[in-house]
């Protein structure tokens, strides 16, 4: 494994365990050149999914591999200031990208990815949920958020 620091290509392992949620192993190493100490997470990886991105015309149809640094990101800046554990954010992750890697489709539209992110998000935190919403939906005005958000407390008023 490549050193973040000196960019050397050796390393040592020394610690290794799986993750709280058993999903990937934690991997603690040592650089052999300069010494510094850095943490990899090892994750099964079942099958290459491509994204088929939608949205603004020069994305539109444009193919890039799934990269699930991006979506913990999203997830994440939805979650930020929330109180949503980061445990949690990775089951929702985790989740998502197992879900992807057994529908037997080599190739996904984003949309289906943003549809389980919002499905996640609704059961783990309203103001994240619409959060992200507002993104993915492209909210452009207020009563945009007034109506979806009142779609969110009648929804919360049946569950």
């Amino acid at each position: 494994m490549r050193c973040p620091f000196c960019a050397h290509d050796d390393s040592q392992v020394k610690d290794s365990r799986p993750t709280e949620d058993n999903t990937s192993i934690r991997r603690r190493r040592q650089c052999d050149s300069c010494g510094a100490r850095f943490t990899t997470f090892e994750r099964v990886q079942l099958r290459e999914v491509v994204v088929v991105k939608s949205g603004a015309e020069e994305n539109e149809g444009r193919r890039e591999a799934f990269d699930r640094r991006k979506l913990e990101q999203s997830v994440a800046l939805a979650c930020r200031k929330r109180g949503v554990a980061q445990e949690r954010i990775d089951q929702l992750v985790s989740g998502i990208q197992r879900q992807l890697e057994v529908s037997g489709e080599s190739e996904v539209p984003s949309s289906r990815i943003g549809e389980l992110v919002m499905e996640g998000l609704r059961q783990i935190d309203s103001v994240a949920y619409i959060r992200f919403a507002s993104v993915y939906r492209d909210f452009s005005e207020a009563k945009d958020f007034e109506e979806f958000a009142s779609t969110v407390q009648e929804a919360a008023g049946k569950g």
